[in-house]
């Protein structure tokens, strides 16, 4: 039996059921269909997903402490305190409106749902990952519902939980997540977007079957293993790259992917030498997310080329690893360390998270602050986890994460706040810079320090980290804060 199964037909979870299908007799969903449909259908993902048993049994609850008269101790008795916990966690979710109400005067947009969400994430991971199961099933079934509700969950969709997906690195779900709902949003330009789709890849058809073929010869004579398969664009990831290039069509060259997925990394590399053997690849079109990883994990090499018969397609290569983690991202993690993980994911063991989720302890840190009743700019934590992310370099190779559109102090500031503190200069690249100049993708960045310096209140304007403004503003003496907002974060 394996692990999968073996969480599937345990006592536990059957006995999860049986107690969900009582709590729920009578209930019906807007479908007409019994209500514990639904929770059947979370189960399903979640072991899909690879999930833990306390989370799979949770996920079939979930709806039980709102919607019928099960109570927490309820559930307690029967599961654990973990299971109790991830569900009251759940239940937070949707009650979390009314419960806020004691603090609206701190903040008032603590009622929207984004910031309901961060507050089941302070408490466990998992509770995430329940709720982001649920929104798929809820989105597989939105037809059901009126337009203007169709409408309203399916925006919240792509702005909230789309990206948190992607920041969790399950691929899988972000792609099924934005496409759902991108069909309600504006379902006339994902229907002319699907058909363009359909329509490009049918005339590509024949050309890469060449190049499957092709490559195909040349790997096993090489003597690589290796699974070839295609991936096609997403409507939504090519509505949004359409955005990018002016609408043209002809830019955008990842429409469909090959995907190469070999045993180790050294055959990463060799693959993408044999690739390139055979078609010329094109200038800076070659990313390397292996060496450099994206912020949310995701590892792969990417590369476009163009045929002999002058066809450009971009070549996926990553190992079968890799490609479970792009797939699955979180939740790939669940199932091959699930006891380390259901062990430390749990409140407060945030400091064994893999270090690509660490923006993970952001969220609890303003969970905590808003359980004390303490203000939160929720705009500026929106802006910190869904931004786009780079990396940059130290002089000694040291790499740091920032987010896009940052400037040195906030480069300088993030290594120390002594450091930041005495800036006098910046060298970007080996090249004199100054303290306005945004830094890019892979820059080599060195801070230039005095002891003879000290922070300047007009630095204020070339920050747009909270951590920076935070190490700048203790900094200052208060006299020399100036009294007006703070500027805005660059777009």
């Amino acid at each position: 039996m394996n692990k999968k199964t073996a969480k599937t037909d345990s006592e536990r979870v059957r006995h999860a059921v049986e107690v969900a299908r009582s709590a729920h007799e009578g209930q019906f969903r807007k479908t007409g269909e019994p209500y514990i449909v639904h929770p059947l259908a979370v189960k399903k993902i979640l072991e899909e997903w690879g999930m833990d048993e306390d989370t799979i049994i949770a996920g079939i609850l979930h709806d039980t402490v709102e919607d019928t008269d099960l109570t927490l101790e309820d559930i307690r008795k029967e599961f654990g305190d973990s299971v109790a916990f991830l569900v009251d966690g759940v239940t937070k979710l949707s009650t979390a409106r009314d419960g806020m109400r004691d603090i609206d005067t701190y903040l008032p947009a603590t009622k929207d749902n984004f910031l309901r969400l961060m507050i089941a994430l302070g408490d466990d991971i998992r509770v995430l990952i329940i709720k982001l199961a649920d929104r798929l099933h809820n989105l597989r079934t939105l037809s059901a519902l009126p337009p203007d509700k169709q409408k309203k969950i399916a925006k919240e969709t792509l702005e909230i939980f789309a990206p948190l997906a992607d920041r969790l690195n399950m691929g899988l779900l972000r792609v099924e997540l934005s496409d759902l709902s991108f069909k309600y949003v504006d379902p006339r330009r994902f229907e002319e977007l699907k058909k363009l789709i359909e329509t490009r890849n049918k005339s590509a058809e024949k050309s890469l079957k060449k190049i499957e073929a092709e490559v195909t010869a040349a790997l096993k004579k090489e003597k690589i293993k290796f699974e070839l398969s295609g991936r096609v664009k997403s409507v939504y990831s090519l509505h949004k790259k359409l955005a990018k290039y002016d609408q043209n069509i002809n830019a955008v060259y990842d429409l469909t992917a090959l995907r190469v997925i070999v045993d180790d990394v050294t055959d990463c590399y060799l693959a993408m030498g044999v690739i390139h053997s055979l078609y010329t690849p094109m200038n800076g079109r070659i990313k390397d997310y292996i060496a450099m990883p994206k912020q949310n994990g995701y590892q792969s090499i990417h590369t476009t080329v163009i045929t002999k018969d002058k066809h450009v397609v971009e070549f996926q290569i990553r190992t079968k690893e890799m490609h479970e983690y792009a797939e699955r991202g979180l939740a790939a993690s669940f199932y091959y360390n699930e006891q380390k993980l259901t062990e430390n994911y749990k409140k407060g063991k945030i400091e064994h998270l893999p270090t690509n989720l660490l923006w993970i302890t952001e969220l609890q840190m303003t969970a905590a602050k808003l359980r004390e009743g303490k203000k939160v700019d929720l705009k500026k934590l929106k802006i910190n986890l869904f931004a786009d992310k780079i990396f940059v370099y130290t002089p000694k190779g040291d790499i740091i994460d920032l987010p896009k559109g940052a400037l040195p102090l906030d480069f300088a500031y993030r290594l120390h706040s002594e450091i930041g503190d005495h800036v006098v200069g910046v060298k970007i690249n080996g090249k004199m810079s100054n303290l306005n100049k945004k830094l890019e993708q892979g820059d080599i960045v060195e801070i230039l320090t005095s002891k003879n310096q000290t922070p300047k209140t007009s630095w204020l304007d070339r920050i747009i980290t909270s951590h920076a403004r935070t190490k700048l503003l203790h900094a200052l003496r208060p006299s020399t804060i100036p009294d007006r907002p703070a500027k805005k974060k660059h777009k």
